[in-house]
């Protein structure tokens, strides 16, 4: 079995490649330019570890986890336009350096990259097709219904809870299953992999919430409050306006609206007076036990799973 160190490691070597023709350089130098700032490769390498969860990693493991960092990249191209972001990984996006338009193309093409390495998988093409289309049509889902969460005044925690579960967790999630069917594993074991996946995606971005209001940020690597200061509507937020006193809930309100000096300070403030701290830590424990619950039920022996249980914990009990 290989830790999840060294298979980000053999993944690079495979992916770090020119992915496309030479010309028109116009259109592809952008997306290389994009693939070239790297980035944690998380969701190809679950795929490897999925299949290797079941059986020895097989060459088309490696065709389905580049079609899924493509089409991840594809979505934080696009994702860019529509946040009219300057910046990825401290480097101009690709709208800011080669305009909208190349940009729209540029992600456009590399979906369709996507598609060819699909397309060279053997055994199993049919059902790998089917996870990869489900799952690329509700990440546009989510990311649909976290634009129109910006627009509405107050978003329920269900409701953000299956936008997360769209735009974040579900291709964690299927990134394993498809490794896990690519590795011969049967309909309830795959199904537990995903759950699994579609959990620990959940408690990564609530610890991620978590880390933007009270991480350190000398570990977090920037300052802490970012989502306070662009009004974002995370679990924190959401969770502190569902149960503060109608006092505190009318100055959070307040805060919002406004941009105050110390309006970070302030937020979180409240915050600890409603208990929001520890009530994210809960939640966060929550899913991350019913992720490893589902772990524990597939029919494998323990020992193959230490990968993804090593995973898990530095996914969610990270300080950065």
């Amino acid at each position: 079995m290989h830790s999840f160190t060294q298979l980000v490691s053999d993944f690079a070597a495979y992916f770090n490649i020119e992915h496309f023709p030479a010309e028109p350089a116009s259109l592809y130098q952008p997306g290389q330019y994009f693939l070239n700032i790297g980035g944690k490769r998380i969701r190809p390498v679950l795929c490897l570890m999925g299949n290797e969860l079941f059986d020895t990693i097989t060459p088309d493991a490696y065709h389905v986890a580049t079609a899924i960092e493509l089409f991840h990249n594809f979505t934080l191209i696009h994702d860019d336009i529509m946040d009219k972001a300057p910046l990825r990984r401290s480097m101009e996006t690709v709208h800011t350096k080669f305009g909208e338009n190349t940009a729209l193309l540029a992600g456009d093409v590399m979906l369709i990259k996507a598609y060819d390495h699909i397309n060279k998988v053997g055994k199993h093409i049919h059902k790998i097709l089917h996870l990869f289309n489900k799952t690329a049509s509700q990440v546009c889902e989510g990311q649909q219904l976290d634009m129109d969460f910006e627009k509405m005044a107050s978003v329920g925690l269900p409701d953000y809870l299956r936008m997360i579960e769209l735009k974040t967790s579900v291709l964690i999630a299927s990134s394993l299953e498809m490794g896990a069917v690519l590795g011969g594993a049967g309909e309830g074991n795959a199904r537990h992999l995903y759950e699994f996946g579609r959990n620990l995606g959940i408690a990564f971005q609530v610890q991620d919430d978590y880390l933007d209001a009270f991480g350190d940020p000398e570990k977090f690597g920037k300052q802490v409050g970012g989502d306070i200061v662009a009004n974002k509507k995370t679990f924190l937020m959401i969770h502190a306006l569902e149960v503060a006193p109608e006092n505190e809930k009318a100055r959070l309100l307040q805060l919002l609206e406004g941009n105050e000096e110390d309006k970070v300070e302030q937020v979180l403030t409240i915050f600890k007076n409603c208990g929001v701290d520890e009530w994210a830590i809960e939640l966060k424990d929550k899913y991350l036990t019913s992720a490893y619950q589902h772990l524990e039920d597939i029919a494998v022996v323990s020992n193959r799973k230490k990968p993804l249980v090593e995973l898990a914990r530095f996914l969610v009990q990270r300080e950065y």
